[in-house]
């Protein structure tokens, strides 16, 4: 979270600017209104659609000649750290008085630029005095109580401004928003159809999927044959599932029938949480109608915890109760749609299945007035739930398979693609020839995903140009025919994906490997994986250029840089011995580097006292800023998330030596700092059975004094033995001395 937390307060915003469903150029010009007469320093502002009906009614601030009508949507709260713009009056964007009616656009016609990002609204500097923690008149005992509570879990600018707005009797006004950025804070807007962490999202092409686009939206707009509140749309990778997921919410919005949308990535850990579904869409409808918001903000602010809480209950408290009591009826909710897109890239298959029972559950109820559009992959469980008597009476289907019958489409893509290479390279029109886009049309047999990846392909700027990258696809098209076998795009996609790895400069490879290994195992960002590899950003980068068809590194600063990737099918082929081979990033290459590090932190820990002595090897060589136990935490966390991927067991040497490391020293040398929650039921699940004792395990605290009665875990054994601060289903990589007075370490428990 620290991460996150830290990008969404140093960056302006990320999330584009959604006052209405209108683009910007359909808006009046901002007007600019005096600052309200108060105690507030010149540096903080509310912006106008933040402030509650109450304060637009003070008679010092004079009312817009233009309001927006109670049911049209309102800009949403994307970063609550980033509301306040220094030395600025507020800006107040006017907005349309006119509803547009429900009617269905053609995609062809509709204007779907990229939406503005919205201005870059900095917080002040954060003070290093502590905010105050009671205030007086205006502040209720239970309003001292929970503002104390939720100060503790902001960040320093948020906290000190939300600390001054009380001690300026604020309170009643400023109150209610606190709400919605704790809400915020368990939700997952890199996953929103419109976030820049997405842009540009994969859309379709005009003039294609055409059939499926009108289906849906047809669907939505209640003007289809089918009448079921659920529509799963199911098809293997590749086939354009997320594109047409994301061209159906780019028309739906402007005709205000989108609710909220998901869009889930396995490959990043910001947009794969479960626990983060029904948060994200109670989010996006507060941010769109103010009286749900109102009232999420309340629930939210007497009981922040409501986020934390099961799948079932956030359902029934952020979404059933609160439409129940905002009396939905009028209000444009109805008939609204929820966007579910990847719903197999979802962490956990359980939670995939309970997802889908929990939305039938309440559209077989009526308790919610949502329609709900859900694309997955055809996985079993997913399958298994869908056709349940439970759901199947609720939900409607649609298959999107890979076929041939699309030829013309990825024809009119390839077509318009070549176009913009030749106007970008000043090449003739007669490239490529037509045999060219026949081949490129043929073997990619329909697979979406294949076509998009040859075409970054041939864009890649890391080469000698397009012409010779087109000659390196079509050599390799013709090549793997006789090996892929007729129409079997999905092998052929593994031998481009092998195509594109080898090309990598063979000292590189292994470098690559473990910059994807690091991010698919232990979700480092790119700055945790230059430190952990002791690289410099432009060995990052250099290091990942030859595969910049299948990822992409966002950003230019690599405090906030992100790693996309196109396509799942990318890592799926990369962990997968069997398709990838000698280049996989599992099986023998995560075995060896474990035991690698495993070495390394042996060593540490042997020359190590504490963590303002640490000792590394001689060949480690940090990079300049980064501190030696920041480097050994690192480290070591990665090591103990490579002991629990699943099927990956420690044989016995790996294993005897980890049941000789120092587990207190290992600990100790960590100081202050905060390392990752560890799965102690996957890494025994690794062990070898004679190990299960000997390594981590559980039992009675050994710890004289102590007075817990349950079970805790328990590194190491006999003189090795040290208790770690305790997780619900393992424990906490942190320093395990200096408890809080009275309490034994093992009841220092981590609270998630």
């Amino acid at each position: 979270m620290s991460r996150h937390s830290r990008k969404f307060l140093a960056e302006p915003s990320r999330y584009s600017d959604q006052a209405t469903d209108y683009t910007r150029s359909e808006l009046p010009e901002p007007r600019y209104l005096p600052p309200q007469r108060s105690t507030l320093p010149s540096s903080f502002h509310t912006p106008l659609y933040l402030q509650r009906p109450s304060m637009l009614a003070r008679p010092d601030i004079p009312t817009p000649a233009i309001l927006p009508p109670s049911t049209t949507s309102v800009s949403p709260l994307r970063d609550p750290s980033l509301l306040f713009e220094s030395a600025n009056p507020m800006l107040v964007t006017l907005q349309p008085t006119f509803t547009p009616p429900p009617m269905l656009l053609d995609p062809e016609t509709l204007n779907l630029a990229p939406r503005t990002r919205s201005r870059a609204i900095l917080p002040p500097t954060s003070s290093s005095t502590p905010p105050p923690r009671f205030w007086g008149m205006g502040c209720s005992t239970m309003h001292k109580t929970l503002i104390s509570a939720i100060l503790d879990s902001l960040t320093p600018p948020l906290r000190d401004l939300v600390s001054f707005a009380v001690s300026s009797n604020w309170t009643a006004d400023l109150m209610w928003w606190i709400g919605l950025a704790q809400l915020l804070k368990y939700s997952m807007p890199d996953a929103f159809y419109n976030s820049s962490a997405r842009y540009p999202p994969p859309k379709c092409h005009l003039g294609t999927r055409k059939e499926y686009i009108t289906l849906i939206t047809k669907w939505v707009l209640g003007v289809s044959d089918r009448k079921e509140p659920i529509l799963w749309m199911r098809g293997p990778f590749g086939v354009g599932k997320s594109a047409v997921a994301q061209s159906c919410a780019e028309v739906l919005a402007p005709v205000n029938k989108l609710a909220a949308t998901l869009f889930f990535s396995g490959s990043n850990e910001d947009r794969d949480d479960p626990r983060r579904v029904f948060t994200s869409i109670a989010y996006q409808i507060a941010t769109k109608f103010p009286s749900f918001r109102e009232i999420i903000d309340k629930h939210m602010v007497e009981d922040p915890a409501l986020a934390t809480t099961s799948l079932s209950t956030q359902f029934e408290d952020l979404l059933i109760h609160p439409l129940r009591e905002a009396a939905t009826a009028g209000s444009g909710l109805e008939g609204r749609v929820v966007i579910i897109d990847g719903l197999d890239e979802c962490r956990g298959t359980a939670e995939q299945s309970e997802i889908v029972r929990i939305i039938a559950t309440s559209a077989h109820n009526r308790t919610t007035p949502f329609r709900w559009f859900i694309t997955s992959r055809p996985e079993d469980p997913i399958i298994r739930t869908m056709n349940s008597p439970a759901v199947s009476p609720v939900r409607s289907r649609v298959e999107l398979p890979v076929s041939r019958q699309i030829d013309h489409e990825i024809l009119l893509f390839l077509t318009d693609e070549f176009e913009k290479i030749r106007e970008d390279h000043s090449l003739p029109e007669s490239w490529p020839p037509d045999e060219a886009l026949a081949l490129l049309v043929e073997r990619g047999a329909g697979l979406w995903v294949y076509i998009a990846i040859m075409v970054r392909f041939i864009k890649d700027e890391n080469s000698y140009g397009p012409k010779d990258q087109l000659r390196i696809v079509l050599e390799f098209a013709k090549d793997v025919f006789g090996k892929a076998g007729v129409d079997n795009p999905l092998a052929e996609m593994d031998f481009f994906y092998i195509l594109i790895m080898q090309r990598i400069p063979l000292k590189l490879r292994p470098t690559v490997q473990k910059i994807l290994l690091a991010h698919s195992t232990a979700q480092l960002n790119p700055k945790m994986i230059a430190n952990a590899l002791c690289l410099s950003k432009e060995q990052l980068r250099c290091a990942c250029a030859s595969i910049q068809s299948v990822m992409e590194f966002r950003g230019s600063d690599i405090y906030f840089m992100d790693i996309n990737f196109y396509h799942a099918s990318f890592l799926d082929f990369m962990k997968d011995p069997q398709r990838s081979k000698e280049l996989c990033i599992h099986g023998d290459f995560l075995i060896g580097w474990r035991r690698e590090l495993l070495g390394w932190l042996r060593e540490v820990c042997s020359h190590s006292t504490d963590s303002s002595h640490i000792v590394f090897p001689s060949d480690t060589i940090l990079l300049e800023g980064v501190s030696s136990v920041n480097h050994y935490v690192l480290i070591l966390s990665w090591f103990w998330k490579l002991c629990g991927v699943p099927k990956h067991p420690l044989d016995f040497q790996t294993a005897l030596a980890l049941a000789g490391l120092p587990f207190g020293k290992m600990l100790r040398l960590m100081g202050h700092n905060g390392g990752w929650l560890v799965d102690a039921h996957s890494i025994r699940a690794n062990l070898p059975a004679e190990f299960h004792d000997k390594i981590i395990w559980e039992a009675n605290c050994p710890i004289p004094g102590c007075t817990n009665t349950k079970n805790v875990w328990i590194l190491g054994h006999g003189e090795n033995k040290s208790v770690p601060r305790q997780w619900k289903v393992g424990f906490q990589l942190a320093k395990n001395e200096d408890p809080p007075d009275g309490i034994c370490v093992c009841q220092v428990e981590f609270p998630w």
